[in-house]
């Protein structure tokens, strides 16, 4: 008698199996016939001239981006292969620009000059974008603070050199007379060899370090609050937590901030054309500025095309080394 209730649970159970499986079928069925339906619809009459309008909407962008940014990409890669000199029609001169790029001890020294600028805004600027980004995060969610905090990145780069060398000038500058009261003697923040580089670099941080700050924040916030909750219950201080759990989730982040700084850095030229021009003796000559006296000085675009196309190798492969070595696209989540 068990056995035959047995028997017929069993057989009640598979047909109500059967019949889920059934159903299950219908409703793929349904759901295909329903996406088989939209596929129609897409090509149907009145969706005929949706590929027409958005063609019409992007041609204007698309038409400035290859204006603006591949034609001149392409111009100056093949004036780099020539001897330009705008009077006269360029001619072809194959490798010859990169040959003597090799032996232009001036363009290794602005090189030098760059590298060195850049090693020093990049390492003062992010370090200061997370502390002030870390601050902003743990003691105040006022919006005017952060539109103070990004204000800087907002004005143009001329007018913030020309304030900074009007602050920093040997006789007129308050930040020279302050020091000289402190110390006993001025210091010629842009007129001396030691100094020019990291005046520079400082101003370049003060104007970048707002747009980085705010960045990092917005990184800051996609942190779940229970990750710090759990360390504080293990007993984690502040700096620990700091650097075992913000650092290694803000990776992708701090990465991103680290490329854009980088890029930026080896592309200065505006605060160095109008606070110290290159001097003294070259020692602020930063590659930008040698080009750009190159081209526009000695009207040689087909050199100063030469070390542009020389440039945007480095930032290629600076770039390419740093989203490897930092795996920008992995966060320590797990």
């Amino acid at each position: 008698m068990l056995t035959a209730q047995l028997v017929m649970i069993t057989k009640e159970q598979e047909q109500a199996k059967s019949m889920a499986i059934t159903a299950g079928r219908s409703r793929t069925s349904a759901k295909a016939r329903k996406s088989g339906a939209g596929a129609l619809n897409a090509h149907a009459p009145a969706h005929r001239g949706d590929a027409r309008l958005a063609w019409i909407l992007i041609a204007p962008a698309l038409i400035g981006f290859v204006v603006f940014a591949v034609y001149p990409t392409i111009r100056g890669i093949y004036l780099s292969f020539t001897d330009f000199q705008v009077l006269s029609p360029p001619s072809w001169v194959g490798l010859d620009n990169f040959v003597q790029l090799l032996g232009d001890q001036v363009f290794w020294s602005s090189l030098g000059v760059t590298v060195y600028f850049v090693v020093l805004s990049v390492a003062i600027g992010m370090t200061f974008a997370v502390i002030t980004a870390v601050v902003l995060h743990r003691l105040t969610s006022s919006t005017v603070v952060r539109g103070l905090i990004i204000l800087p990145f907002l004005i143009s780069g001329v007018v913030a050199a020309t304030t900074w060398s009007w602050m920093l000038d040997s006789q007129l500058g308050i930040i020279d007379q302050l020091v000289e009261q402190l110390t006993g003697e001025p210091i010629l923040f842009l007129g001396s060899r030691g100094w020019a580089i990291p005046s520079i670099a400082l101003i370049s941080v003060w104007k970048s370090m707002g747009y980085n700050a705010i960045i990092v924040f917005a990184g800051l916030q996609t942190i779940p609050p229970s990750i710090y909750e759990a360390g504080r219950i293990d007993g984690a201080t502040e700096l620990q937590m700091f650097r075992r759990l913000t650092l290694p989730l803000l990776r992708p982040i701090l990465a991103l901030v680290l490329v854009l700084t980088v890029i930026g850095a080896f592309q200065v030229f505006d605060i160095v054309a109008v606070t110290t021009k290159g001097g003294p003796a070259n020692a602020s000559n930063v590659l930008q500025m040698y080009i750009y006296e190159k081209a526009f000085g000695q009207f040689d675009f087909g050199y100063g095309a030469t070390m542009s196309l020389a440039l945007f190798a480095i930032l290629i492969v600076i770039t390419f080394l740093q989203m490897r070595m930092m795996r920008a696209s992995e966060s320590d989540t797990n």
